[in-house]
C-alpha cells in the first residue's frame, strides 16, 4: 500500500483575508512540501497541469524536477497530464528527463482533464475531446516502447521513423491512466494494461468498487497480469492532531474553492453540512486525526482494492506552515498505521 500526496498548486484568494499568493511563491512552497514529504517517508507526489490563474502549475514535470535533486526515495508524477491538449512527444520528453534527474522516480498520469481551458489555448477544438485522447495516448505509448517512431494520426504532424530523446531510466516509463469515474476510461486502462488512478472526490468511495472490479475484468480480459496492476485513488483531505481542528482549519478553505468552481459549473453553494456529510466514516473526505485518517483509507484499500493512495492538500489557499504539518503527520503517523494493518491482512489472505 502506498501513501502520497497530490496538489493542484493553487493560488485562490485566502479564504480569512483576501489576499492573492503568488503563483512564484506558491512554486517555491511546493517544492518545500515535496522534499517534506520524501523526508517523512511517502510513496509518491503529484502535481497536477492547469492553465487558469488560480493554478499555478501549467507543467508538472518543471515543479517535480526542481524537487527532484533535493529528494531521494519518492516518486514523483504528474496529477494528471491534459494528454488530450499536449504534444505526447514533448510530453514523453519532459517526463524522462525528469526520470534522469531523479534517477529513474518519474511517472506520467495522462487524462483528458476536468478542465477545458487548454483546449482554446492550445489550439483544439472540444468537439474532439476524446478522439484527442485516443490518438494522443496510442502515440504516447509508442514512443515508450520504441526509440525510433514511425506515426500517423489525424491532429498532429505524422513522425516518420524519427528517434525521440532523452530515454527514461525506467523501461517502461510509468504510465497511468486518471479517470473520474467514467466506464470508458477505466475499460481503456484495463484494456491496455496500464495503471488506474480514480478521483473520488463525491459521493461514498465504496461506490468506486464495481469500477475497479470492471477495471481488472477488462485487464484480464485483455491477457494482463491483473496482480501486476495498481489502482490508485486521490481523495481531498487534511490530517491535525485532532480531528475537530483538522475541520475547522480544512473547510475555509475548501468552501471558497469548492464554492467558485460551483459557480462556474452550475453547482449549489458549497456549505459546512455538506463538509461534514463527507468527512464521516463512509464519505469522500479524509480530513480528521491520524487514527481517523488511517482508518478510512485502509476502509478504501480493504473495500475498493485501493493499492496507492494520494490525499489532495491543501483545497485552495492554506497557510503553508499548515500544510507542511499535514504532511508531516501524513508520513510520520498514517502511514505507518496503514502499512501496518494492510500488510497484516494481505498475509492473512484478504488482499482483493
Amino acid at each position: 500500500m502506498e501513501i502520497g500526496l497530490s496538489t493542484f498548486v493553487e493560488t485562490t484568494p485566502d479564504p480569512k483575508t483576501g489576499e492573492v499568493i503568488s503563483h512564484a511563491q506558491r512554486l517555491r512552497e511546493v517544492v518545500e512540501e515535496i522534499i517534506l514529504a520524501d523526508e517523512v517517508g511517502l510513496d509518491v507526489f503529484g502535481v497536477g497541469e492547469h492553465h487558469r490563474e488560480d493554478y499555478a502549475a501549467s507543467n508538472p514535470a518543471i515543479v517535480l524536477a526542481a524537487a527532484a535533486p533535493q529528494t531521494k526515495r519518492i516518486r514523483l508524477t504528474s496529477a494528471v497530464t491534459v494528454l488530450s491538449s499536449a504534444d505526447p512527444v514533448r510530453v514523453f520528453q519532459d517526463f524522462a528527463a525528469l526520470d534522469g534527474i531523479s534517477n529513474g522516480r518519474a511517472e506520467i498520469m495522462a487524462g483528458r482533464g476536468s478542465f477545458i481551458e487548454s483546449f482554446p489555448l492550445f489550439g483544439y477544438d472540444l468537439n474532439d475531446y476524446d478522439e484527442l485522447f485516443d490518438e494522443k495516448l496510442e502515440l504516447l505509448l509508442k514512443i515508450r516502447e520504441s526509440e525510433k517512431v514511425t506515426w500517423k494520426g489525424g491532429h498532429r504532424p505524422a513522425i516518420n521513423n524519427l528517434g525521440v530523446y532523452p530515454r527514461p531510466v525506467q523501461e517502461p516509463l510509468p504510465v497511468w491512466i486518471g479517470s473520474g469515474g467514467n466506464q470508458e476510461s477505466v475499460v481503456r486502462a484495463g484494456l491496455l494494461g496500464l495503471p488506474l488512478v480514480l478521483a473520488i472526490i463525491g459521493g461514498s468511495p465504496v461506490q468506486f468498487a464495481p469500477l475497479v472490479d470492471l477495471y481488472k475484468r477488462a485487464a484480464a480480459h485483455a491477457g494482463h497480469d491483473v496482480s501486476k496492476l495498481p489502482v490508485a485513488s486521490h481523495s481531498h483531505g487534511f490530517v491535525a492532531e485532532e480531528t475537530g481542528l483538522a475541520a475547522d482549519k480544512f473547510f475555509p478553505s475548501t468552501q471558497a474553492a469548492m464554492s467558485k468552481l460551483g459557480r462556474e459549473r452550475g453547482w449549489g453553494r458549497y456549505d459546512r453540512a455538506a463538509f461534514d456529510a463527507a468527512r464521516s466514516a463512509q464519505g469522500a473526505l479524509y480530513v480528521g486525526d491520524p487514527e481517523t485518517v488511517a482508518n478510512k483509507i485502509i476502509h478504501l484499500r480493504k473495500h475498493v482494492g485501493i493499492t496507492r493512495f494520494m490525499l489532495h492538500t491543501p483545497v485552495g489557499t492554506m497557510p503553508h506552515a499548515e500544510v507542511m504539518r499535514s504532511i508531516e503527520l501524513l508520513g510520520r503517523e498514517v502511514a505507518p498505521r496503514v502499512r501496518e494493518e494492510i500488510a497484516k491482512w494481505e498475509a492473512e489472505g484478504g488482499a482483493k
